[in-house]
C-alpha cells in the first residue's frame, strides 16, 4: 500500500444510485453492505488500479438490475478505516466523468459523516 493525502471533492451522485440499486450484487461480492454513495478523493496524480487483487463486477451480473457498466474494486484504507476503491472501466481508461487522479471510496459507512468531511477536507488514503 502507498499512502496519499487526498482532497475531498464533490461527485455527481451516480454511484449512490447504483450502489443502492445493485446492493445485492455488491454484498455478494464483498460480504458487506456498502453505504449507497462514494467519497471522491483527489490524490493529485494519475492512479491506476493494480492488476492483481481486483474484484470485478461485470455488466452481465448487474443487467437484471439495469446495470450497464463494468466496475473494478480494490481494497484500500481511508483514515485507517478499511474501505474499497470503486472504479468503472471508463474511469480507469481515462474516459470517465473525472480525471484518474480522483478515486471513489466506498465503505459500509457514510464517510463524510464518519470523518466530518466537506469539499476541500484532507484525508489519508492507503491505496494498493
Amino acid at each position: 500500500m502507498k499512502t496519499f493525502t487526498a482532497i475531498v471533492r464533490s461527485g455527481k451522485g451516480e454511484f449512490a444510485y447504483w450502489l443502492e440499486r445493485l446492493s445485492p450484487v455488491y454484498q455478494s461480492k464483498l460480504g458487506i453492505r456498502l453505504f449507497p454513495g462514494t467519497l471522491n478523493a483527489d490524490i493529485g496524480v494519475d492512479y491506476s488500479l493494480p492488476r492483481s487483487g481486483i474484484i470485478r463486477i461485470s455488466s452481465e451480473e448487474t443487467a437484471p438490475y439495469g446495470g450497464t457498466v463494468n466496475v473494478s474494486i480494490a481494497r484500500c484504507r481511508i483514515n485507517k478505516l478499511d474501505a474499497f476503491i470503486l472504479r468503472t472501466d471508463a474511469n480507469e481508461n481515462g474516459a470517465g466523468d473525472h480525471p484518474r487522479s480522483v478515486v471513489e471510496i466506498a465503505s459500509q459507512f457514510r464517510l463524510r459523516e464518519r470523518f466530518m468531511l466537506h469539499d476541500g477536507s484532507s484525508v489519508e488514503l492507503e491505496l494498493p
